[in-house]
């Protein structure tokens, strides 16, 4: 792999001093509109547009002292990312909120106002991000069409010589509940062999987003065991290393909306495996449980529980990633 003097310039400024990536995330629409509404007891079309600046930009201006980065979209996130502090680089979503659910495969779209000319000179960001649900055991021209929008995005990337973050999500073509015991037996497969697909290099991925290999409420013994094994912690471990070694790119770990118990309890495992994971992007678990207080309480209910709370969240997440390397080791870049 090998990074221009561009893309290098903004890793930089996305990662803190040890070249980790330890980043906010703040890019939900459609769940956080619905959260909101849900609080409220009113219908989601009626959440306003203030409403979703404001509750970004208060994540934004509280946490980001406390991160290398943010991600946040261009719908309702500029106003936050003109509030982050300065020590703090900036991602962008380039993807339409949710999925395609007309037809099978979830199929993304892009925003239709936005391009990734417009995210790096008008608005300002360091890095593209792009979220896909895929699962290698999908219909094969359902994930011919993913990776052909893959393909698109990342000569996009290389034309504007911008970093490309891939977000995958796992997900059951057949429906099935991707929080239960079923799935979780399969999950290793499915974030491993996404994670095998995507290094290759005609998708022109710099960093791959994604979820950890096991969900830790089916591990053996684990902090957050629910009582039914997938996965000793052996097996668990192994899992971590296995999707590690098969990934050609710098990697890093989404919290994928569990709680912030879950989160850490992952990042546990991942340094306990000796992954070489190059740190997190981090959202719901460090602030969810802040949209019901500000549904109910209003902005100054909020900023105070995210100066608590939301502060102690993500300093848990960043003691976590003591064991996260540099992404310039994956990446071959010398310092």
């Amino acid at each position: 792999m090998s990074l221009s003097p561009g893309k290098i310039q903004h890793m930089k400024a996305l990662s803190n001093a040890r070249g980790v990536i330890a980043a906010a995330a703040m890019d939900q629409r459609g769940s956080l509109a619905k959260s909101l509404a849900s609080a409220k007891g009113i219908a989601q079309k009626d959440i306003p547009d203030s409403m979703m600046e404001e509750f970004k930009t208060a994540v934004s201006r509280i946490l980001t002292p406390h991160a290398s980065a943010i991600l946040l979209d261009p719908e309702w996130g500029l106003p936050a990312a003109k509030a982050r502090s300065a020590n703090a680089g900036l991602l962008l979503a380039y993807e339409n909120s949710g999925y395609d659910n007309t037809q099978p495969g979830r199929l993304p779209d892009l925003l239709p106002h936005v391009s990734v000319k417009r995210i790096k000179e008008d608005m300002g960001a360091d890095a593209v991000k792009i979220l896909i649900y895929y699962t290698p055991f999908d219909d094969p021209k359902v994930n011919d069409i993913k990776h052909a929008f893959i393909e698109r995005i990342g000569a996009e990337c290389e034309t504007y010589d911008i970093p490309f973050f891939l977000e995958f999500i796992g997900y059951d073509p057949q429906g099935g509940d991707e929080k239960g015991f079923e799935f979780a037996s399969k999950k290793p497969a499915v974030v491993t062999g996404a994670m095998e697909e995507f290094s290759k290099p005609q998708y022109k991925v710099d960093v791959l987003k994604v979820e950890v290999p096991v969900n830790a409420n089916f591990v053996e013994g684990s902090s957050v065991f629910k009582g039914q094994a997938a996965y000793s912690r052996a097996e668990a471990l192994d899992h971590f290393r296995h999707a590690a070694s098969v990934a050609k790119k710098p990697f890093i770990y989404l919290s994928a909306g569990v709680s912030n118990a879950q989160f850490i309890e992952s990042l546990n495992m991942a340094e306990e495996s000796g992954t070489d994971y190059s740190g997190v992007l981090c959202g719901r678990a460090t602030w969810k449980d802040g949209m019901p207080v500000y549904a109910t309480q209003g902005l100054s209910a909020l900023e105070d529980w995210l100066s608590t709370e939301g502060v102690k969240n993500i300093e848990a997440v960043n003691q976590a990633i003591g064991g996260a390397v540099s992404w310039m080791k994956k990446a071959g870049v010398t310092a």
